[in-house]
C-alpha cells in the first residue's frame, strides 16, 4: 500500500536523473503528496518525458471520474489479469517520481507513520501504469497508479506490502512500450534492496494533506 509520498526534487533535478524531456512545469517542493492530486511521472511515447497526472487510474471505459480514487494503487503480482490495468500494463507504464513514502502502523488504539527512502538521498522511480482518459464533458486527463509488491526486509515492521521502487538499471526496460509480455517485466516488480533503504517515525500531522512542510519528514 502507497496512500502518501514525498517529491522534493526541483524539476532540473529531476530531468537529470531520469535523463527526459521535460515541459516547462510549475514545480514545489511536496511533502505530503495525496490521492487526487496532480503528480509527475515519466512516461515513453517515443521518448522519455516528465509529464503530469492526476494519481488515481481511471480506466479509459470508465464513466465517472471517481473511479479513480479506488485506484491508487495496483498488485503488482495480477495486474496483467484485471480489466482496469491489463491495456494499461501492455502499452502505458510509467515511473512515478518521488523522494520517499510514508506507511502507517496501527499500534493499539493508535496508527504510528513511518517514513522509507533511499539511503543515497536520491529521488527513484515508484513503477506505476498511466491512463487517458476523456470526461463526459470533453476534458482529456492523464491519470496514473502505482504498483505494489510484497514488503521487504525493512517495511514488514510496518505494512506486509510496499510500493515497487525500479532499480535504476531497469528503468529503460520498464518504459519500452514495446515490451508487453508479463514474464519480461515481472523482474522490474521485485522489492527493493533492503540494505539501500531507511526509515524512521514521523509525526502524524502527514495524515491531513493540508499539512505539507518540511515538518512532515523530520524524525520524531
Amino acid at each position: 500500500m502507497c496512500g502518501r509520498y514525498v517529491n522534493t526534487t526541483p524539476l532540473e533535478g529531476l530531468i537529470d536523473e531520469f535523463d527526459v524531456d521535460a515541459p516547462p512545469l510549475e514545480t514545489h517542493p511536496d511533502y505530503n503528496v495525496a490521492p487526487g492530486r496532480n503528480v509527475l511521472a515519466v512516461i515513453n511515447d517515443g521518448k522519455n518525458r516528465l509529464v503530469e497526472c492526476r494519481w488515481g487510474l481511471i480506466p479509459h471505459w470508465a464513466k465517472e471520474a471517481s473511479v479513480g480514487y479506488k485506484i491508487i494503487n495496483a498488485r503488482s503480482e495480477t495486474v496483467a489479469e484485471k480489466a482496469s490495468y491489463k491495456m494499461p500494463f501492455r502499452k502505458h507504464r510509467c515511473l512515478v517520481v518521488a523522494d520517499g513514502f510514508f506507511e502507517w502502523r496501527k499500534d493499539g488504539k493508535r496508527k504510528a507513520l513511518f517514513y522509507f527512502f533511499l539511503k543515497s538521498g536520491k529521488p527513484f522511480g515508484f513503477v506505476g501504469l498511466y491512463s487517458h482518459w476523456t470526461s463526459p464533458e470533453g476534458e482529456k486527463v492523464c491519470t496514473c497508479t502505482i504498483l505494489t509488491t510484497e514488503a521487504n526486509d525493512v517495511v514488514p515492521h510496518v505494512h506486509d506490502r510496499m510500493p515497487v521502487i525500479v532499480v535504476k538499471d531497469s528503468e529503460s526496460l520498464w518504459l519500452d512500450p514495446s515490451i508487453e509480455d508479463y514474464a519480461s517485466l515481472s523482474p522490474v516488480m521485485k522489492p527493493y534492496e533492503p540494505s539501500l533503504m531507511s526509515s524512521y517515525e514521523v509525526s502524524t500531522i502527514v495524515n491531513s494533506p493540508a499539512n505539507n512542510t518540511p515538518e512532515n519528514i523530520k524524525t520524531l
